[in-house]
């Protein structure tokens, strides 16, 4: 599987992305009201912008996937289209942003993982912090704060 850095023409690639990964997968732990809301996310003006814009990030395969760093110490975004699930790509990229922030110095990352993300993450060694609880468009979600030590042993 390749991968390639995100650029700005990116960007409308990237809100599909994020759609197609909740629609067709979140239904599995979540309600269709927490999916309609969540998923409506990627078409509200503003939202995502700042992510997109000042992020550092990367796509995987033929626009499969995608991973974005923001802040720099922070996965902010971590999406598999359905039709590519459970092919490695976020496993994929998810090394190469762990990478990227240790060869510029950062020596640990955090996220907000939902239910969905929260195996692979913690099968990545990433750690739960804390669950917490979250309102989208009026629609509650649990979540959990986690964090990995990206140091050498």
């Amino acid at each position: 599987m390749a991968l390639r850095r995100i650029v700005p023409n990116d960007h409308s690639l990237l809100r599909e992305i994020y759609a197609d990964a909740i629609e067709s997968q979140a239904g599995l732990l979540y309600s269709q009201e927490q999916v309609q809301a969540w998923a409506a996310l990627a078409w509200l003006p503003g939202i995502l912008d700042r992510t997109f814009e000042e992020g550092s990030g990367w796509i995987s395969g033929e626009d499969a996937a995608f991973a974005i760093r923001y802040p720099s110490t922070r996965l902010a975004l971590l999406y598999c289209r359905g039709s590519a699930a459970r092919q490695g790509h976020a496993s994929q990229l998810l090394v190469q942003v762990e990478e990227d922030a240790r060869r510029h110095g950062f020596d640990r990352l955090t996220t907000e993982a939902s239910q969905f993300s929260r195996p692979l993450l913690e099968r990545c060694g990433w750690r739960v912090v804390a669950p917490e609880t979250i309102a989208i468009g009026g629609v509650e979600f649990e979540r959990y704060r986690m964090a990995k030590a990206l140091l050498q042993d």
